[in-house]
């Protein structure tokens, strides 16, 4: 009896850790300013769920005025991803298949519209980096980003700088 406890807490502790490794390293996403008051900031995500929000502009306030941007960035803030959202977010950079998309998705017609990079670290050492701005792109990508920006709308950010 006690070999049967000892290899099914043997089997539980394998199974824990193994579930924690992500086959993402890092999750970066990267948007800059428009021509109106659109947030500009850069999010970083890493594999044991630690978020850095390098926000410059635009993130905890609504409208404001072009005089703003001369004013000092909002800071560097810190937060830690639930596990239900880091597992989403998970799932739906593996439905958005960022391996295989284009690099870039820069629709060279819409000028006003912010640009923004998606940087995504594999867990083998590859990286991934797709450019963005509005226009015409898959849709899971566009789910993709909506969600990293309700990520960012929606944690207890700790100001760190």
């Amino acid at each position: 009896m006690k070999y049967l406890l000892g290899f099914l807490a043997f089997i539980g502790i394998i199974s824990c850790s193994t579930s924690q490794v992500s086959k993402y390293s890092k999750i970066e996403y990267e948007v800059g300013p428009c021509f109106g008051f659109c947030p500009v900031y850069k999010i970083t995500i890493d594999n044991n769920r630690k978020a850095i929000l390098e926000a410059e502009h635009f993130n905890f306030s609504e409208g404001g005025s072009k005089d703003d941007l001369s004013k000092p960035r909002e800071g560097t803030f810190t937060a830690t991803i639930s596990k239900e959202d880091y597992q989403k977010l998970v799932e739906m950079v593996d439905n958005a298949d960022v391996r295989n998309l284009k690099d870039s998705y820069i629709d060279e017609r819409i000028m006003d519209a912010s640009k923004s990079d998606l940087r995504i670290g594999f867990s083998d050492g590859t990286k991934k980096s797709i450019q963005l701005s509005a226009g015409e792109k898959p849709r899971e990508l566009v789910s993709l980003q909506n969600y990293i920006t309700e990520l960012k709308q929606n944690q207890k950010w700790t100001k760190i700088k």
